[in-house]
């Protein structure tokens, strides 16, 4: 109930989320509850079902693997690239995510290629 909660005011933005916050969004666990409390929440008020439609859309049209994909750098990869470990990994990790999640990157190299030029050491 307090995720449904919290997370019932982000439908609002869904037409400006960045491609790795929506793929965020959409991979919530118990999405499909989400998803249909804004529907009766809508349904009950403005009618405006237009966030709604592109949520579910989007839903349908991504696969699993590109909500959630693989890593393509871990921190292991980072301590045995010469990263000390500490706070800058989850930044790192979550910057890589983006850049995956947006498709800017989509091999090891290239992933590596971002995290030299945005966090060089």
């Amino acid at each position: 109930m307090e995720a449904l909660i919290a997370n019932h005011m982000k439908f609002k933005d869904v037409h400006q989320m960045k491609e790795s916050t929506l793929k965020r969004f959409l991979r919530m666990p118990g999405f499909s509850e989400h998803l249909e409390l804004h529907r009766l929440d809508v349904s009950s008020s403005n009618h405006r079902l237009e966030n709604y439609e592109l949520a579910k859309e989007k839903l349908e049209e991504y696969r699993e693997e590109h909500l959630k994909p693989e890593p393509l750098i871990t921190g292991a990869d980072l301590i045995g690239l010469g990263y000390q470990p500490g706070p800058l990994f989850s930044r790192i990790l979550h910057a890589l995510e983006d850049a995956q999640l947006e498709g800017r990157v989509t091999s090891y190299d290239e992933a590596c290629q971002l995290l030299r030029s945005q966090f060089p050491q």
